[in-house]
């Protein structure tokens, strides 16, 4: 069964709506990361301890290093901290270096221990819990602009 002319007019223009939407809210995000990460393609050599923590909660820290198109993020967690559940257009890869996250992803409870990796796509729902102390390294393509312009509200002020 086909839809009719205005149907079809309708529907174009909700959909054309939706991804102006998000076409501007992309571009938001992009200038948000251009004004953080290198502007031209150059070396940066940065040791963590130059960076100063950033207290997201009590249970709750982070430091993080922007490049062009990438962004690697040093998480520490307080064991029992709780990351809410949330998506992004990011893909992520999460190394363990110490401790162990629980995850709900997917439909799934998945433990990862320290010197484990987990790579979540773009736009899943996640959510995670630290199981002890941890120190987890995430890697963001492209770089997270809700951490670089602190607007990831579901991160701040919570156990």
């Amino acid at each position: 069964m086909g839809f009719s002319p205005m149907a079809k007019k309708l529907k174009n223009r909700t959909s054309a709506g939706r991804k102006t939407k998000a076409k501007k809210s992309h571009s938001r995000a992009q200038r948000a990361v251009a004004k953080h990460a290198v502007r031209e393609a150059q070396v940066q050599y940065v040791p963590w301890h130059t960076i100063p923590l950033e207290e997201l909660n009590p249970l709750l820290q982070r430091q993080f290093v922007v490049g062009q198109e990438i962004m690697v993020a040093r998480v520490l967690l307080k064991k029992g901290c709780i990351v809410p559940e949330h998506s992004h257009h990011n893909e992520q890869l999460t190394y363990i270096l110490d401790g162990a996250l629980k995850f709900w992803i997917d439909g799934k409870e998945i433990v990862v221990h320290s010197g484990e990796v987990l790579c979540i796509p773009a736009h899943m729902p996640h959510k995670a819990e630290a199981l002890e102390d941890t120190v987890d390294l995430d890697v963001f393509n492209p770089p997270r602009a809700d951490w670089i312009n602190k607007t990831d509200q579901y991160l701040r002020g919570q156990k």
